[in-house]
């Protein structure tokens, strides 16, 4: 079901207490609300939320990435199921690349992820990036907020692959986990300087078989890299270490990273400053939203504004000349 072809059924105080009782129907169908774009939709979508706001903000948000190839899939399964045997209840919210054509999700992370596909204490949420910022979908922060109202603790957050999506999702988790490949020597040249800097912890995936030896050295590779830049926070250096996804070894210890994190950084209240700027930046980023679909919504100044990015293109004329003529003609 498409976001615009929402159900106008059941009302906001049922949608907020079906999802309250853990109805999984309730919450695909409350996530498609929040995914529309029609105005109607979007002004339910806001009663929702604030409907639930009181019973959110409880989960442990973790966001993982790594380069194409590098097993988030398989990871995330078999961490995944590793979680819901402990008793967690777990959320994966897999932002897919869109297709072109339709907008849709063309990645299929639920036949990826077949463990959790069929665990009844795991939710997976396919969602398409539709052509935001680094493949971040616009409304995965509130839909966060509706897992967590559903009751489950740990949400996962997988993005697209190694670009601009890393530093969006780094923004909205409480903990950022980077996936990395053995052979760490031609990588750690091209790696970008920015992903190590947002990290909380690296994980060298593969590390099974033949490739131990190889996951070891790269792991050593990397916290040396570490080692000559500066901590996010002065409470937690980012630990490196070796897994393998596919045979479920060393996940188990990178998820008490995790927690230990989690336990360091509430103990010295950096989580929850955390916690308080990402909740403003949300409210920033979402006006900025709201004013570029106002920018355009009318056809014939959406129009306009394309006229003048064709000329900005071919240097008739200037950028500043350009912003000043679309903020005379929306009064800003």
């Amino acid at each position: 079901m498409s976001a615009e072809s929402v159900v106008r059924t059941p009302s906001v105080d049922d949608l907020a207490r079906q999802i309250l009782a853990g109805n999984r129907a309730m919450l695909a169908r409350a996530i498609t609300l929040v995914e529309s774009r029609k105005a109607e939709h979007r002004q339910a979508a806001r009663d929702l939320l604030t409907l639930l706001m009181p019973h959110t903000g409880k989960a442990q948000r973790v966001g993982i990435t790594g380069v194409p190839g590098v097993g988030k899939s398989t990871t995330i399964d078999t961490l995944g199921s590793n979680l819901t045997a402990d008793g967690h209840k777990v959320a994966v919210l897999a932002v897919d690349p869109s297709s072109t054509r339709t907008g849709g999700s063309i990645l299929g992370d639920k036949t990826r992820m077949a463990r959790l596909a069929v665990d009844p204490k795991a939710f997976i949420r396919p969602s398409p990036s539709a052509g935001t910022l680094g493949g971040v979908t616009a409304r995965t922060r509130e839909t966060m907020l509706l897992c967590e109202a559903a009751g489950f603790d740990v949400i996962l957050v997988e993005t697209v692959g190694i670009g601009q999506s890393e530093t969006a999702v780094a923004e909205m988790v409480d903990f950022f986990l980077v996936l990395m490949l053995p052979g760490a020597g031609d990588e750690l040249q091209g790696i970008k300087k920015g992903v190590l800097e947002i990290a909380d912890l690296i994980a060298v995936n593969k590390a099974d078989g033949d490739g131990a030896t190889r996951a070891r050295a790269a792991a050593a590779d990397y916290r040396s890299a570490l080692h000559i830049m500066a901590p996010r926070s002065p409470t937690w250096s980012p630990p490196v270490v070796t897994v393998s996804g596919l045979a479920n070894e060393g996940l188990r210890e990178m998820w008490a990273q995790v927690e230990l994190h989690r336990d360091k950084m509430q103990a010295t209240g950096e989580w929850q400053d955390r916690r308080a700027r990402q909740q403003v930046s949300w409210m920033w980023d979402m006006l900025q939203q709201r004013l570029m679909e106002a920018l355009t919504r009318d056809p014939g100044r959406a129009a306009h504004i394309c006229a003048l990015e064709d000329k900005v293109r071919s240097g008739e004329v200037p950028a500043s000349a350009a912003v000043e003529d679309i903020a005379k003609l929306t009064g800003i």
